[in-house]
């Protein structure tokens, strides 16, 4: 399955500014530098079970701030982006906190950004972990 959407995403299959480009190209060459907004990986979803849910509405320029917060806390909260263990003090992460840890530097690093975002914020000594990220397609979720 990993395999079968990795091609999905690196085979040019649409069209920015009368350029054809790849979902990969328009995230990690595109959208991520220009805007360095790491709750960009909280909208963009390569629709497997480790993902963030899918947006349910239309992105809006007017409302896009608000739109990546709602869906960065509804990932901190979720047991998918942060399975928080308080008895154990162990917090596993999305891989997506691993992969792209020089995303969540500006906000002081990935559980610096979680903090912001999780209720309860995670204790200083909780062990963090990384998840194994699930590719199979989220269409059972």
């Amino acid at each position: 399955m990993k395999d079968l959407l990795f091609t999905f995403f690196t085979k040019p299959r649409l069209k920015v500014a009368g350029e054809e480009m790849s979902f990969n190209h328009l995230e990690k060459d595109i959208i991520r530098p220009k805007f360095s907004e790491p709750r960009v990986h909280f909208a963009l979803n390569c629709a497997s079970r480790s993902c963030p849910p899918l947006n349910p509405e239309p992105f809006r320029a007017d409302q896009l701030d608000a739109q990546l917060e709602k869906l960065a806390v509804a990932f901190a909260n979720s047991p998918h982006g942060v399975d928080y263990n308080p008895g154990k003090k162990t917090a596993a992460l999305s891989a997506i906190f691993d992969w792209y840890k020089d995303d969540f530097k500006a906000a002081g690093g990935s559980v610096a950004f979680i903090n912001k975002r999780h209720n309860p914020p995670l204790p200083n000594d909780t062990k963090i972990t990384y998840q194994d990220y699930d590719w199979s397609l989220n269409e059972a979720r």
